[in-house]
């Protein structure tokens, strides 16, 4: 199935863009989604407490992805 990331901060510089499309599994849940996004992208691994918001609302390792969803990687944000 079809989901759409969009990427930020450090993310979008790993990845090298700001949106991309990955085919995912059917009842992939967010723990697996990370594992395969840092499978494709090993330099993340430094970054892997990122956040994921599906269609503009955050959600937990637990959530199962569905067809056509938007997922926005928000990495950790760090500052003074």
């Amino acid at each position: 199935m079809q989901i759409k990331l969009l990427l930020f901060g450090i993310v979008k510089d790993i990845v090298g863009k700001n949106t991309t499309e990955l085919e995912i599994i059917p009842n992939t849940t967010i723990t697996d989604f990370k594992s395969i996004l840092i499978e494709q992208y090993p330099k993340l691994v430094p970054y892997k407490n990122f956040s994921v918001a599906v269609n503009e609302n955050y959600v937990d390792d637990t959530y199962l992805i569905k067809a056509n969803d938007v997922i926005a990687i928000i990495p950790p944000v760090s500052g003074g």
